[in-house]
């Protein structure tokens, strides 16, 4: 025991002076017993005797609530490359409650704020002295430095006859008790960025691992397969987007290599090859949106459909749907998804150029819809065009249009126009792109919306407006205009008329 205390002096000047460099008295005994925990672990033999009976009462308990050490895997671990969860063990001290197992479920209930909550733990194990009583293992964070309950906690151990003498007890923590977060930070180089989260597609996690990530990049794919129930294959872009089709190469990390998925978003099931489609999940607000603004009769041209996330929930609503995309296997997808969710009736499919689409079925339908308007109609026409790298670049598609006389400003088309921007001021900017590319001034005829942060510095937008009739419509001449011939038909001041001759 002297032997303990002298080494409790050392700790405490160590403390003191290289960890903490605060005043003695600030230097507390649980932060000391850590200090030496962590140090005789390494001594082999040392806790062999406490391990044999885990279970031991002592008065002072390890003051946690600044202890952010305490659920980190065992140190060895750092710098892994291929996954080894039996490296992952590690013994931590936890305070406990001996509890008659008749009453177990009623404490539980009314300590459910206390109880030590940690992936695959049970709060309640037997108590190896005592087989009428469980041992309820209590969050470290949550109890005193003098190793006792708060008063409304001893209240509720009082009205049960429970003892509240707070014991501490040695647990095993392995490999399934980490979260995601405490696994990478600890394999991960110490200061370095960990990214634990993903975007999940159906049985795929898609991760965007940064550079000083993919010496890890197999484990860090295992360790969301462990962790996530239900994933089975995750994958790492290995590119940006920028073919054709809008899809990026990707690298399986770990898992099945099954690229076919099944998802819902907004309660509507889409099944498709990831690896060769474009599907963002984190655009299912936006999808929403846009559902939102249409009404039962509507009209939609959708320019870039994909495999139809603003398509078909469209033609859920009743809408007339037009939709389209450049990519095959995008074409293909949109085909099934729209049999599967029972509107491939209601949908009018095609696999072309966007711009050609828009000469095309668009013009085609609009002066259709539009020769057909009167004051009484109340069905609306909206054109979304989500490719955000070039969409607004199809705007002068709509630069005098269509033929014959404008009609009402309130029957032109609605466009919604997706464009990325660096801009300090995104939405002036993409204003502006529009007008250029329109050749007329939106000022006061436009909406634009944020949709999301794509990465540092870098938005995406959607700007929406009815497309202004002096550009949609061709230039008609005045009837008085039309009623003069041209210079070269008409006679000279001077020239006698033929009957003259």
């Amino acid at each position: 025991m002297r032997i303990l205390w002298r080494l409790y002096g050392y700790s405490a000047r160590l403390l003191k002076t290289k960890l903490f460099r605060t005043a003695a008295s600030n230097t507390s005994f649980p932060e000391v017993w850590l200090l030496l925990v962590q140090y005789f672990e390494r001594v082999p033999g040392f806790f062999w005797v406490v391990q044999r009976n885990s279970f031991f009462t002592m008065p002072e308990i390890l003051e946690n609530k600044a202890d952010i050490e305490l659920y980190t895997p065992h140190p060895e671990v750092r710098g892994m490359t291929t996954l080894d969860r039996a490296a992952f063990k590690r013994t931590i001290i936890v305070p406990v409650l001996k509890v008659k197992k008749e009453v177990i479920n009623k404490l539980l209930k009314s300590l459910k704020h206390t109880t030590l909550q940690r992936p695959g733990l049970k709060r309640v194990i037997d108590d190896p002295k005592d087989e009428d009583r469980r041992l309820v293992l209590l969050d470290p964070h949550k109890i005193s430095a003098e190793y006792s309950l708060g008063e409304s906690e001893q209240e509720i151990l009082k009205q049960f006859s429970i003892d509240p003498q707070v014991s501490k007890y040695n647990l095993e923590l392995t490999y399934d008790h980490f979260k995601t977060e405490e696994i990478l930070r600890a394999v991960l180089p110490e200061g370095q960025d960990v990214t634990s989260g993903f975007t999940r597609i159906g049985h795929i996690a898609h991760l965007n691992l940064r550079d000083h990530q993919l010496p890890y990049k197999h484990l860090i794919g295992q360790v969301i397969i462990d962790k996530n129930p239900g994933i089975t294959c995750s994958v790492n872009k290995i590119n940006i987007i920028d073919n054709t089709y809008r899809n990026f190469q990707m690298e399986v990390l770990a898992g099945e290599a099954n690229m076919i998925t099944k998802t819902r978003e907004n309660y509507i099931t889409y099944e498709f090859d990831f690896s060769k489609v474009y599907w963002n999940s984190r655009l299912s607000t936006e999808h929403g949106r846009i559902i939102e603004l249409l009404k039962p009769g509507d009209v939609l041209f959708d320019v870039f459909a994909g495999v139809g996330p603003f398509a078909i929930p469209a033609a859920k609503k009743k809408c007339s749907v037009f939709a389209n995309d450049l990519n095959p296997e995008s074409y293909k997808w949109l085909l099934h998804n729209c049999k599967l969710n029972k509107v491939d009736k209601k949908i009018k499919k095609f696999n072309m150029d966007g711009r050609d689409f828009l000469l095309g079925p668009v013009k085609e339908e609009l002066t259709k819809e539009l020769s057909l308007l009167t004051k009484e109609r109340k069905n609306t026409l909206h054109i979304v065009m989500n490719l955000p790298a070039l969409a607004i670049e199809f705007l002068d598609v709509f630069k005098h249009f269509l033929d014959g006389k404008p009609c009402s400003t309130d029957l032109l088309p609605t466009v919604h126009c997706y464009s990325f921007s660096k801009h300090d001021n995104p939405a002036k900017d993409v204003q502006e792109r529009a007008e250029a590319f329109l050749e007329t001034s939106l000022e006061g005829r436009c909406s634009t919306h944020l949709v999301r942060n794509v990465a540092p510095n870098k938005e995406m937008m959607c700007i929406s407006f009815r497309i202004p009739a002096e550009v949609l419509f061709k230039k008609q001449c005045t009837q008085e205009e039309s009623s003069v011939e041209p210079a070269s038909k008409r006679l000279r001041p001077n020239e006698d008329s033929p009957e003259e001759k």
